[in-house]
């Protein structure tokens, strides 16, 4: 196996092959950080939902937490296959990785809306109270005072899914989207060694996942630092 190994090494690292995997990896890591980005900004707007209390929005609270409860529970390719069906059916041009983008968005806002609340419930009620009195209001408390105290809370685990999430990208393959691991079901189909080919694969992801997770190091140690 070794042998037959070092004589695919060259012909699998062709121009037209690293061209074809570097575009793969770029659409994974497109998929994780446009997707996780958009889903941190939606998950923030439903936590900011979901501490009000004021008895009119009691519907969108409910919906929020609705939202939140439910895809949290659903399997993420079940998630994949449910947006490829609906969206076929009113736009059937959609394109395999708007679609992919899609799921990514619906599941990463639930589980990152869960991260960010839990943040925001980790300041003392204490400064809260104190902000109340000084007559701050809801945005000003949860902006000026919260949230600038979360975001050490926020970060490790925000990052730590979105590093998840570039390996859960794959399943995006069972419906077509050409990310990493589709990519390696291609050269293997040309006959390149199954080790090889996810051999190199695995080293992509690595490649993608270290390099956020460094930055979320460094990011926590900034924020602690400053905050101390």
């Amino acid at each position: 196996m070794i042998d037959r190994i070092m004589r695919e090494i060259p012909r699998f690292f062709s121009a037209s092959n690293v061209d074809f995997l570097i575009e793969a990896a770029g659409r994974t890591l497109l998929l994780s950080v446009a997707g996780c980005t958009i889903g941190f900004l939606l998950g923030l707007l439903l936590v900011v939902i979901r501490r009000t209390s004021h008895p009119a929005l009691l519907p969108l609270r409910t919906l929020a937490i609705g939202y939140t409860e439910v895809f949290r529970r659903i399997p993420f390719l079940v998630i994949l296959f449910l947006v490829l069906f609906a969206i076929q059916a009113v736009a059937p041009r959609a394109s395999l990785f708007t679609i992919a983008l899609i799921g990514v968005c619906i599941v990463s806002t639930a589980f990152l809306s869960e991260i960010i609340r839990a943040g925001f419930e980790s300041v003392p009620r204490q400064q809260v109270d104190a902000a109340e009195v000084m007559n701050f209001s809801y945005l000003q408390i949860l902006f000026l005072v919260v949230a600038p105290q979360a975001w050490r809370v926020i970060l490790p685990p925000a990052f730590a899914f979105m590093v998840m999430f570039i390996k859960d990208t794959a399943l995006a393959s069972q419906m077509g989207v050409v990310e990493l691991t589709f990519a390696g079901k291609v050269l293997s189909n040309k006959g390149f060694s199954a080790t090889l080919t996810f051999g190199a694969i695995l080293l992509a992801y690595f490649i993608l996942s270290y390099p956020l997770t460094r930055l979320g190091r460094y990011l926590e140690h900034k924020l602690g630092s400053s905050r101390n």
